[in-house]
């Protein structure tokens, strides 16, 4: 394949090559996905634009009220962090449990996102804290619900001339459990075969006030199910409670997915999960 390559040193310049050629163009940020769909035949473009050297993306910071992450920062950059710490603890989690180390030093949080992979590790933990999406071209920047970047399993909804170059968090606040699981086929570099995140508030009477859930690997894309909050808020976490909530919620997915083969596995593990997920509120 004829790939010619580009690398540009500010944000200007490379959203004017998005604007003449991102039609044709393929961005690399860590690369660990991109190297590997190159390698496969599966990228069909004429360039890829890396954009490594644009320092204005790699930032994290809070900016009126919300928590501020540059496309380009990387996985163990979100988990060393201690704003991240701070204000998005369901983040920092799930980059401990992300791949290797080798890969977490390259990978990036909006490649992670573009690549809209159904078990994207980030994107849970993103939705718990309603993250915004910033998109910039040449026609100007707009932000989006995380949630809408993807049209389905690794096809992503935004335009060819437009690039991921931060994402807006609400921060976590105080907060009595904020938390990200997952499982997969081993214990360690493994890919989620179900991705979990949550964060929670109770009141004074110990009843759950805030919840918010999201559910990764189990969907086409991953999502928040608002119905699981409505069921569980102003309700007191019991172990009843969590057991009875994970079968609805795996009822629901099944609703999205259709009961396939692997219902037999998913359907345990999705409840486990879940009650492990907020088993430390009971």
């Amino acid at each position: 394949m004829d790939l010619s390559y580009y690398r540009p040193d500010s944000l200007e310049a490379a959203l004017d090559f998005l604007h003449e050629y991102g039609n044709h163009t393929c961005i690399l940020a860590g690369g660990t996905d991109v190297m590997l769909d190159l390698r496969s035949g599966e990228v069909k473009k004429k360039y890829l634009m890396d954009i490594t050297r644009i320092e204005d993306l790699k930032d994290i910071a809070m900016t009126d009220k919300k928590l501020s992450i540059g496309t380009l920062v990387t996985i163990s950059e979100l988990y060393g962090s201690d704003l991240i710490a701070a204000h998005a603890p369901a983040l920092q989690q799930c980059s401990l449990t992300f791949a290797s180390k080798q890969v977490r030093n390259a990978a990036t949080i909006g490649g992670n996102v573009a690549h809209c992979s159904p078990c994207g590790d980030t994107i849970p933990p993103l939705l718990i804290h309603e993250a915004r999406v910033v998109l910039a071209s040449k026609r100007g920047s707009r932000e989006i619900p995380v949630e809408e970047i993807a049209a389905g399993p690794y096809a992503s909804a935004f335009a060819p001339d437009e690039m991921i170059v931060r994402f807006l968090l609400k921060p976590a606040g105080d907060m009595d459990l904020s938390t990200f699981k997952k499982i997969g086929r081993r214990k360690a570099l493994s890919i989620s075969r179900i991705s979990m995140a949550a964060m929670v508030k109770k009141d004074r009477d110990s009843r759950i006030d805030f919840v918010r859930f999201s559910l990764g690997a189990c969907t086409p894309t991953p999502r928040r199910f608002e119905e699981i909050e409505a069921l569980m808020e102003g309700e007191k976490a019991t172990e009843q409670l969590l057991w009875e909530t994970g079968r609805i919620l795996t009822d629901q997915m099944f609703k999205i997915t259709g009961r396939r083969s692997s219902a037999i596995y998913k359907e345990p593990a999705i409840q486990g999960l879940f009650f492990r997920l907020f088993s430390p509120l009971v």
